[in-house]
């Protein structure tokens, strides 16, 4: 499996190789537009498969990013990193994620993985019990790494597809599937026992954590020629790695019509 720190390191490489991309076709349809004696359009739509609803999710992209994040999200989470101590907030967020433990066990069985099963349960018994509730991540100093599986990935290894690419409101990317996932995934136990007020402070510390993550690739998201093209293009490639443990297979080559036909002479 491959490191956290090579893992992210091809992320991002994929990442910017997609925007490479996108800037080439951008230059390109402006370049057309030119010639034709029009007005290169604002905002370039590519036709990309996984994202037939692109039309619809570039706006509530763009209201996610310059309403939302600029007026909420990122204000109150640098008042969330100024007033909470980082130890405590580490705290937090260890508890919050030692309660996804179990939902990680189940989802390691049912996609038939019995060592991450094991390490997902050894993780919610030590860390419920000498870890606090969670506060502590003790089971990491024992060796046992989070294991991370959810409904998502369960459902991609039972050959369900991702479904169309979605940008919801307040929430971010995501697809069909892993709406689904993520709805089944808070039914289990002990999240499905939650009340009101408890999910909602987990799903703010959830979200407040997360952002503060994003600070580190933020110039990179302003800088880029098509930030919703980068966000979902680094959503796919990070549920890629998830679902393949962090070893994903090389991408398949598309071959052109003629050298499919020349294949076909030879054979």
């Amino acid at each position: 499996m491959l490191s956290p720190i090579k893992s992210v390191a091809l992320l991002l490489t994929a990442v910017l190789l997609t925007g490479c991309a996108s800037s080439k076709q951008a230059e390109q349809q402006a370049a057309t537009a030119g010639t034709a004696g029009q007005q290169a359009p604002k905002t370039v739509v590519y036709d990309d498969p996984r994202d037939p609803w692109e039309r619809v999710n570039r706006p509530l992209f763009d209201f996610n990013l310059d309403v939302l994040d600029e007026y909420l999200l990122r204000p109150a989470t640098v008042g969330y990193m100024t007033i909470v101590p980082k130890p405590a907030r580490k705290g937090l967020k260890n508890v919050v994620d030692n309660l996804g433990e179990p939902a990680s066990f189940l989802n390691s069985v049912l996609q038939a993985k019995p060592e991450k099963a094991a390490v997902s349960a050894g993780r919610f018994l030590v860390n419920s019990t000498v870890g606090i509730v969670g506060l502590f991540d003790v089971a990491r100093k024992m060796g046992l790494e989070p294991a991370d599986e959810d409904f998502n990935q369960t459902l991609a290894v039972w050959g369900v597809g991702d479904g169309p690419y979605l940008m919801v409101p307040a929430r971010g990317p995501t697809t069909i599937r892993g709406t689904a996932g993520g709805i089944v995934d808070n039914l289990y136990f002990p999240l499905g026992l939650l009340n009101t007020p408890l999910t909602l402070t987990r799903a703010a510390i959830m979200a407040l954590d997360a952002r503060e993550e994003l600070m580190q690739v933020e110039d990179m998201l302003n800088n880029s020629l098509d930030p919703y093209s980068f966000v979902k293009e680094a959503y796919f490639q990070r549920q890629r790695f998830k679902i393949y443990d962090g070893n994903p297979p090389p991408p398949e080559e598309t071959l052109d019509d003629d050298t499919l036909d020349f294949l076909d002479e030879i054979e």
